[in-house]
Formats: C-alpha cells, sequence, structure tokens
C-alpha cells in the first residue's frame, strides 16, 4: 500500500528524481531556490529518513559509536552528530533529536540503509530497537521569515531556542533562528502541509532546502561523498557536530589527532560557479598541478542563475583565490563566505 503523504504528494504535482536520492520537484527547480531566497517555504524532505532508537541502552549505544556527546543531549533537545570510519572519515552525518521514548536520527535518504545495517551489527546485547521509521514518518522542512506565523496556523508551537524541539504527535526541531525540520505521522502529512500552506509557507522542492543547507554552512553526507572527509574539514566542530572530551568512538583518534596535533590542510567553503556539476566533482589550483585540491560537497542553483555549492579544499587554495572545477582549465569558481567563522 502506497504511503498517503507521497499519495498527496503526487496529488499537487511533486515528481521524483529516478535514482536513490529520493529528491522531489514541485515547479522548477529556479522557482523553489527563488522562493526559499525571499519568502516562507514548505519542503518535504524525502531525500532523508530517520532511524529511531530506544531502550534502556540506547544513549549508551549512540554515544560509543558517533562524534557528539549523546549523554548530554537533554530531553527536547537536538544536537548534529556523525558515524566515521576507523580512519576518522565520516559515513554518515546525523541531525539528532530526543524525545520521550528514544532518539530519531535525521540522516541522507541515499545511505539510510546501509548505514542502519552497519550499526545494526554493534548491537549484540545491548538493550536496544533500533528501527528504520522513515515509512511511518513524514519530514518536512519549513524556513523563512514567517516560519512562526505558519506553525501558529497549523496549531504548532515555535521552540524556544535553536537546537531545541516541541514535541508531542508532531515534533517540531528548531535547526537555526528560521528553519525547522517538522517531524509527522504520515497519515497527518497532507493535512499538516494544507494548514502550513494557509499559513502563509509557499511548497518548494528539494533544491530549495540544499540551497539553505549551503547558505547556513550544513553539511550533509550523501552516497557521492561517504568515506571522503574527516569531520573537521567540513567545519562539523563549528556547528557543534564534535564533542573533543567525550571519550572513544570509531575514528575518534584521527578526529582527536586532526584537532590537536596536526594542522588542518583542509575546510569546506560556500563557492558558486555558472556551469552544472554535481557532489564529488574534483577541484584544481594551480598551487597543485594535477592534483584534485578538493571536491564539492552539495550543489544547488542559485536563485539568480547559476550554482551555489559547499567545496572542501585545501586552505592554500581557497586563500589563493584561483580554484577551478574539473581541471586547471575548467571554470573558476567565485569564492564566498559563510555565516560563521572558520579559524
Amino acid at each position: 500500500m502506497q504511503s498517503p503523504w507521497l499519495v498527496f504528494l503526487d496529488d499537487i504535482g511533486a515528481r521524483f528524481e529516478e535514482g536513490p536520492s529520493c529528491n522531489v520537484q514541485i515547479g522548477s527547480v529556479q522557482e523553489s531556490v527563488q522562493r526559499a531566497a525571499n519568502g516562507t517555504v514548505i519542503v518535504p524532505l524525502t531525500h532523508t529518513g530517520l532511524l529511531r532508537a530506544e531502550g534502556e541502552d540506547a544513549a549508551v549505544f549512540l554515544h560509543n559509536l558517533l562524534s557528539n556527546d549523546i549523554k548530554k543531549l537533554p530531553l527536547h533537545g537536538a544536537q548534529y552528530s556523525s558515524f566515521n570510519s576507523p580512519k576518522g572519515r565520516m559515513l554518515a552525518s546525523f541531525t539528532i533529536w530526543r524525545d520521550n521514548t528514544g532518539y530519531l536520527l535525521q540522516l541522507s535518504a541515499d545511505i539510510l540503509a546501509g548505514i542502519h545495517k552497519k550499526l545494526s551489527m554493534f548491537v549484540l546485547r545491548s538493550k536496544l530497537r533500533l528501527a528504520d521509521i522513515t515509512p511511518d514518518v513524514a519530514l518536512i522542512g519549513l524556513a523563512g521569515a514567517n516560519a512562526g506565523k505558519a506553525l501558529d496556523a497549523a496549531g504548532l508551537k515555535l521552540p524556544p531556542e535553536v537546537m531545541s524541539v516541541s514535541q508531542g504527535g508532531v515534533q517540531v526541531v528548531r535547526i537555526d533562528a528560521s528553519r525547522m525540520v517538522i517531524a509527522v505521522p504520515v497519515a497527518q502529512a497532507a493535512e499538516l502541509w494544507k494548514k502550513l500552506s494557509a499559513g502563509g509557507a509557499l511548497p518548494a522542492g528539494t533544491a530549495a532546502w540544499h540551497w539553505l543547507d549551503i547558505q547556513s554552512g550544513v553539511p550533509q553526507i550523501t552516497a557521492a561523498t561517504q568515506d571522503e572527509f574527516v569531520a573537521q574539514m567540513v567545519n562539523y566542530e563549528l556547528i557543534g557536530g564534535i564533542d573533543f572530551k567525550k571519550g572513544c568512538y570509531p575514528g575518534q583518534e584521527i578526529v582527536a589527532r586532526t584537532q590537536y596535533l596536526g594542522k588542518l590542510k583542509k575546510r569546506m567553503y560556500l563557492v558558486s560557479f555558472d556551469s552544472e556539476a554535481a557532489p564529488g566533482a574534483d577541484l584544481f589550483s594551480a598551487e597543485f598541478g594535477e592534483q584534485s585540491c578538493g571536491k564539492l560537497l552539495a550543489v544547488s542553483p542559485a536563485p539568480a542563475g547559476g550554482f551555489d555549492a559547499l567545496a572542501v579544499m585545501q586552505i592554500s587554495a581557497f586563500e589563493s583565490g584561483d580554484v577551478h572545477l574539473g581541471n586547471l582549465q575548467g571554470q573558476a569558481l567565485r569564492l564566498g563566505a559563510l555565516p560563521y567563522t572558520i579559524n
């Protein structure tokens, strides 16, 4: 039986891209990013999925595997975290929040099945249940200056602080000053969408959320970028995704060594360019010759045309101001600034 949420999206004209990304298009891509830049939008977050960990050992289990301090995560609190390889490379990035019965982990849909399997291998005799609840819970993004008004129209409360959660049958996770992730049972999702729309939020596709992530400097690891970056390379400690005092977890030694003993050579930056490119595309700078100096992590059409992206590259390449896409003769990147300071 098809999900009533997906049936509703089909009824309002949403179109799903082929492949594992689960991206959805509502209207034109350009219209979606323009709405995100200029107004308040609601977005079906079908490109992400949701795992739930519950049981008496859930906190300890997650704490021992992820980069952040799960034990300190308060009820009705949220945080970023990552699951890393033994070599310290990010295999998944999460937005995690805690409710009355356990922990919810939002991650990219195209890696969810594989990460669920990997994490399940560590359960052993631990007293917990780790389940993929994506079929049961719809995730809706709400963003813009009038997000609070749209929540009011839907009978929902604006969480009081960034990275806090207004809970109940519908959970609202406030990930920054004007962006929310709403987790709602699929049977109620269509009605909630209508109420948010009546409150002034305009429908938009996945591209809108990707663009907002890029502007916020929040990385999401996908299949194209798995096992590529140590967490600090994507500025993860700058957005609160790493706790350096929590003790051991997979890759912890590399992450700690990068922080305290080595000089970080790569960082994530905001860039823009004119011709389309995909996440994972290599970057080049004269300083490094024919050797790649970095990769694109996320790409979205920009409201005024062209493309905006998050790019991980050698710090010295960024400082040179001369970085090209694909090869040394490729299009030059325009280098921008993220909303937080990069040390």
